[in-house]
């Protein structure tokens, strides 16, 4: 990296960011859903399927927090 100023925008930093796109946190969030579920219903213990219900919370949450700081580091950069 050089130390001159970079010309990019923050509107372009985040257009490079593609919000529709599920990624794996979205779909290991939906999976333990699934599992949350099959627990719950199928195999009839409760408690585990509640236990397994409490982690997508856990996962997306870890992935916003993920997200927003490669956002910051990329801000970052760019103010030198």
């Amino acid at each position: 990296m050089s130390d001159e100023p970079d010309d990019t925008t923050p509107e372009e930093l985040t257009d490079e960011l593609e919000p529709n796109d599920l990624g794996p946190a979205g779909l290991a969030a939906a999976g333990s859903v699934l599992l949350a579920l099959y627990y719950y219903y199928v195999r009839g213990e409760k408690q585990r399927g509640q236990f397994i219900g409490l982690w997508p919370a856990t996962i997306l949450g870890l992935a916003s927090y993920l997200k927003l700081d490669d956002i910051a580091s990329r801000f970052d950069e760019t103010d030198g």
